[in-house]
């Protein structure tokens, strides 16, 4: 059976430890707040209210032989930095941090995490091509440059066959499956499928290529999808300080 510890439980780290619950999971928790605690102490194994930023608490409450730690404790940078530092001294071998900003997440990566997690940047991402297309119902980004969406049919296809609208070769993506847009169970295409105007389908390709495909109107002053993340995206960074204060 898999062991986890979840140190810190902000958003992030309740909605782990809410998903780590249903897989029967050996699960640890540590937090400062008593009333967290009290609420999930009887759906864990073990619950500590505890002060994760004593260095002796972390060697005494977590096994070097565990699975994964995850650390999540909120706003406090330094605190979260700290204590993946002490989980990789302790050998924990996978440590799972949230990061608050690109800075806080390669201050975690140089001291010990093996997955940096930006939650704020991450729904961004998938959130944004909802908004700025019509066709996309559902965007998940699996790296820089490669997606998985699920994107209704443009009208210029619809009453085609995939062997005749040939995405692969024209557009360089790959169609994995699709649905009714009323409903969510999916099956497999065949070449022969005629495209239907309520067909969603679920693809899999480049960034660029998939926005090609969804049809996504720009704004005329940006150059590029990347563009628009960039704009997005700055808004989470930390502002500078002024005169080094």
């Amino acid at each position: 059976m898999k062991q986890f510890a979840i140190i810190g439980l902000d958003s992030f780290g309740k909605r782990v430890l809410e998903e780590l619950i249903e897989t029967g999971s050996e699960i640890l928790i540590i937090d400062k707040n008593r009333d967290v605690i009290e609420f999930y102490k009887d759906k864990v194994t073990s619950a500590y209210i505890a002060d994760a930023l004593n260095e002796e608490i972390i060697r005494k409450l977590i096994p070097d032989s565990i699975d994964a730690a995850i650390v999540d404790l909120g706003g406090s940078i330094e605190v979260s930095i700290l204590v993946t530092n002490y989980l990789k001294k302790i050998g924990v071998k996978e440590i799972v941090a949230k990061a608050e900003s690109n800075e806080h997440g390669e201050i975690l990566g140089l001291v010990g995490a093996t997955r940096v997690v930006f939650p704020n940047q991450e729904a961004a991402k998938r959130i944004t091509p909802l908004l700025l297309s019509s066709l996309i119902f559902n965007y998940l980004p699996i790296n820089e440059d490669f997606i998985i969406a699920e994107v209704k049919v443009p009208d210029k296809y619809v009453g085609k066959t995939l062997v005749e609208v040939n995405l692969r070769k024209e557009h360089g993506l790959n169609v994995i499956a699709f649905r009714n847009e009323e409903s969510n169970n999916y099956s497999l295409y065949t070449p022969e499928h005629i495209l239907q105007a309520d067909d969603v389908c679920v693809i899999a390709g480049r960034e660029k290529d998939i926005t090609a495909f969804a049809q996504i109107l720009m704004p005329e002053n940006a150059k590029g999808w990347k563009n628009i993340f960039k704009r997005f995206f700055s808004r989470f960074k930390p502002k500078e300080e002024k005169n080094g204060k």
